[in-house]
């Protein structure tokens, strides 16, 4: 059985690789933030209209994969850019979290009850 499991360092590359061999260069960055914006508006959109009280319009485009995998993406180039690790920077928020709300959750009746 092959696995086709990735690393986000490696999804990084993998953008980078595609930029460079089709996209001829990487938009700005405000650029890319505006359709970052854009991409998570659409996941909203989605998001609303399964598992909220809005209904799908006719013709309406819904797929839920695409629409995170799309925001995955722009924000993957947003750090490419920057020169964010996102593998380091996840481990980093994790601990961060992991310091700060140890207990908040646990704590939290209204998660609990």
């Amino acid at each position: 059985m092959e696995n086709n499991d990735i690393t986000i360092r490696e999804a990084q590359k993998m953008v980078d690789d595609w930029i460079k061999t089709y996209g001829v260069r990487y938009f700005s960055e405000l650029t890319n933030m505006a359709v970052l914006t854009e991409e998570v508006g659409e996941l909203a959109r989605i998001m609303a209209r399964k598992y909220g009280d809005q209904s799908f319009k006719e013709g309406e485009k819904h797929d839920l994969e695409d629409e995170m995998a799309d925001v995955l993406w722009v924000l993957m180039c947003l750090a490419n850019q920057t020169g964010v690790d996102l593998t380091e920077a996840l481990k980093k928020n994790i601990e961060k979290k992991t310091s700060r709300d140890k207990n908040r959750h646990i704590n939290n009746n209204k998660l609990t009850s």
